[in-house]
C-alpha cells in the first residue's frame, strides 16, 4: 500500500483516558443551544470530580448552558513528539453552583478568568457521556494531491 492509500487508525479512547486528557488542557469550546440555533464558546476549566467547572458573567454562555437543553464540550491538542492529535467530547447538563458549600469549594479550585471582568457565576458541567478519540496527524503529502493544487491555482 502507498502512502497516498493509507488509512488514518483512529483510536477510541477509554473513558479514563479522556478524562486524564481533560485534567491536562485548561481551554476547551462549550457548545450551547441558543432558541434557534448551537453557539460554541472558548472557556476555560477544571475538572472537579468527574464533573467540569468554568467561571462565567451573566449573558449568552450562561443563558445556553443552564438552558433546557444539554450542552457539549469539547477539548483537542496535537502531541507533535509521536504525531497524533486527540479529541474529548463531554455531553451532559450544566448548573450553577449555589448551594454554599459548592460555592465555597470552588473558590478553591484555581479557576480564574482569562478574560477581566467579574465572572462570579460558577458553573458545573455533569457530563452523561465523555468520549475521545486519537488518530495520527496525515503528512500533507499524504493529502495534497495535484487535483487540490490546481484547484488552489485556480483560485488565486
Amino acid at each position: 500500500m502507498s502512502h497516498e492509500q493509507e488509512v488514518s487508525k483512529t483510536e477510541t479512547l477509554p473513558a479514563n483516558l479522556c478524562w486524564a486528557l481533560l485534567r491536562e488542557a485548561s481551554v476547551g469550546r462549550l457548545a450551547v443551544w441558543m432558541e434557534d440555533h448551537p453557539d460554541i464558546f472558548p472557556i476555560n476549566y477544571v475538572v472537579d470530580h468527574s464533573t467540569i467547572i468554568f467561571r462565567t458573567a451573566p449573558g449568552t454562555k450562561l443563558t445556553g448552558a443552564i438552558g433546557s437543553a444539554p450542552v457539549a464540550f469539547e477539548v483537542d491538542g496535537v502531541d507533535e513528539r509521536n504525531g497524533t492529535a486527540w479529541s474529548v467530547v463531554a455531553k451532559g447538563a450544566a448548573d450553577v453552583l449555589s448551594s454554599t458549600e459548592d460555592v465555597l469549594e470552588s473558590f478553591s479550585l484555581k479557576l480564574f478568568p482569562l478574560e477581566p471582568g467579574h465572572k462570579d457565576a460558577f458553573v458545573r458541567i455533569i457530563p452523561t457521556s465523555v468520549t475521545g478519540r486519537r488518530f495520527s496527524v496525515a503528512n500533507p503529502g499524504q493529502w495534497w494531491t495535484a487535483q487540490t493544487d490546481s484547484s488552489h491555482s485556480a483560485q488565486e
